[in-house]
């Protein structure tokens, strides 16, 4: 993104996959994904309007701003002698204003914006919930996956693919409802244990010992001392 406006001639866009009506990525002869250019999003202003991020106007209509304009839309003063980024975008932590990939990107609607997955599913009517990633016990979705890989490698091998296709649809269905709102309730208890407190190990034996409840006990740091834990 480039600090100041384009000369006259160039532009910048965000280069993105090209896409179908159906949302599939285009490929082309060689095999490769196809790609296009096209404008940056409107972000928002501190007031809550809209902010175009090309000019609209005038000889440079159509032109990106520039991350200097764009800030100075935004409120800030001084921020022309400010470098476009950081080398390699490793910001001081301790300079508040070191360059203007910082600032910007460290606005709401910079930080905060949302993926392709939540704005299509926000479509369709639904939210998207992310699960934290490396923690299975908090994520009751990965116990489903391992109660099916668990009856499904319960079957005899088979190199036939009707049979790995139907061992697979019957080890998904396996998995109830009521199943998963066992893991969900357990996902519930670790969160609850780790909330007030407890370490992996602890939590682990906390959630055993209240297994069948939603939460665990408010006095649950005294059982875990008591218990030598």
């Amino acid at each position: 993104m480039p600090k100041n406006t384009p000369c006259e001639g160039r532009n910048w866009f965000v280069e993105v996959i090209n896409r179908d009506d159906h949302g599939q990525p285009r490929v082309g002869p060689n095999g490769k994904l196809l790609k296009k250019k096209i404008e940056m999003a409107p972000g928002t202003l501190p007031n809550g309007t809209s902010q175009d991020l090309y000019f609209r106007d005038g000889p440079q209509a159509g032109v990106f701003k520039g991350m200097v304009t764009i800030l100075e839309e935004r409120g800030y003063t001084d921020v022309a002698h400010l470098r476009a980024e950081c080398p390699k975008f490793n910001c001081d932590s301790s300079v508040e204003r070191c360059c203007c990939r910082r600032l910007l990107y460290n606005q709401p609607d910079f930080s905060n914006q949302k993926s392709r997955l939540e704005l299509l599913c926000e479509k369709q009517g639904f939210q998207v919930l992310f699960l934290p990633k490396f923690h299975p016990e908090l994520n009751f979705i990965e116990q489903c996956w391992g109660h099916a890989k668990r009856v499904y490698r319960m079957n005899p091998p088979s190199s036939k693919e009707e049979d790995l296709e139907r061992n697979m649809l019957n080890a998904l269905a396996s998995v109830g409802l009521e199943q998963m709102r066992r893991y969900a309730r357990r996902s519930r208890r670790f969160m609850d244990a780790y909330m007030k407190g407890l370490s992996g190990k602890q939590a682990a034996w906390a959630i055993k010992k209240y297994h069948g409840h939603r939460v665990v006990s408010e006095n649950i740091l005294e059982e875990v001392d008591a218990a030598g834990m």
